[in-house]
């Protein structure tokens, strides 16, 4: 049974003649009465008693009717909500990305793809890293931004676009001192507020000090990004933040001497599956926003685009 039959029988039921069908329907009348006559071959049933100038429906044209019209209907609608998906005008893109980036680039980004696109549902999953990583590999997002690894670990599963280098930043209650810049070898002895084992930032943190010669200390540690900014207000210590968290934060930000410490943000989708149209767009958006942060010198100090 094809569609087009069914279209063929629903006109001619409606109009109850076959040669006005085949004109409403865009086709030579023998084409039509022979569609017709192969389903009713294959329904094993007549669909029309067909008279001299009166063509009517049989029992089992009757029953098929509203059926008929029940699956053009629905063909409709299918073909109605691809197309919408296709125009972004529904869908869905799940994203991934670590916290620090949801306190910070993620909302500008989602605020002006939501205004563009508000019919596209959006799924934000905050975690590390190589978490994300994971999750894009197994088919569970279709993008995520991550903190690409310092060794520049390859990551074959993965079709990956390099966006940011961004300053990581030392962050207190209350400046330290009144110099400009502080070295990571001055941390040494200074109680830190650290976040969770498993954090890209604490890793980050911790191989900075090691390389400097020392292992820090903890004046508290396991928060989460709120939890940590939170703790710093409260004055149990410093910690080492991203520039954009930081230049956010309300805190006092005082950035590292020489190269100091940075992390290289990028954003990626599974290497053998490309992006649904709505998570391309998303990423176009993505792109867009770094762009034009870039040229309005809204990027904080330390941060520069890769692209």
């Amino acid at each position: 049974m094809q569609l087009q039959q069914l279209r063929y029988f629903v006109a001619v039921a409606e109009t109850r003649h076959f040669t006005r069908a085949a004109e409403a329907a865009h086709v030579a009348q023998p084409s039509l009465s022979q569609q017709i006559r192969s389903l009713e071959r294959e329904l094993g049933a007549e669909l029309f008693h067909r008279t001299r100038g009166n063509i009517a429906l049989t029992d089992a044209g009757d029953a098929l009717l509203p059926l008929a019209r029940r699956i053009l209907a629905d063909t409709e609608s299918a073909r109605l909500a691809v197309q919408e998906t296709v125009q972004l005008r529904r869908g869905r893109v799940r994203l991934g990305a670590p916290p620090s980036l949801c306190t910070s680039l993620v909302p500008d980004v989602l605020r002006v793809f939501r205004d563009r696109y508000p019919g596209v549902a959006l799924v934000v999953r905050e975690g590390g890293s190589r978490d994300l990583v994971r999750s894009l590999a197994e088919g569970e997002l279709d993008l995520a931004l991550i903190i690409t690894p310092p060794s520049g670990e390859a990551q074959p599963a993965l079709a990956l676009t390099e966006l940011l280098h961004e300053a990581l930043v030392l962050v207190s209650r209350d400046a330290p001192g009144r110099r400009r810049r502080v070295r990571v070898a001055e941390l040494r002895g200074w109680p830190l507020v650290m976040f969770r084992e498993g954090y890209d930032l604490r890793e980050a943190t911790l191989a900075a000090c090691r390389a400097a010669g020392f292992e820090p200390e903890f004046a508290v540690e396991g928060g989460e990004m709120d939890a940590v900014l939170g703790f710093v207000r409260a004055g149990l210590g410093p910690a080492v933040l991203p520039g954009m968290v930081a230049h956010r934060s309300g805190l006092a930000v005082t950035p590292f001497a020489g190269e100091g410490l940075g992390r290289t943000i990028a954003v990626a989708h599974g290497h053998e599956v490309p992006p649904t149209r709505a998570a391309a767009a998303l990423r176009e958006t993505l792109l867009a926003h770094l762009h034009d942060a870039a040229r309005d010198g809204e990027l904080p100090l330390g941060t520069r685009l890769l692209l």
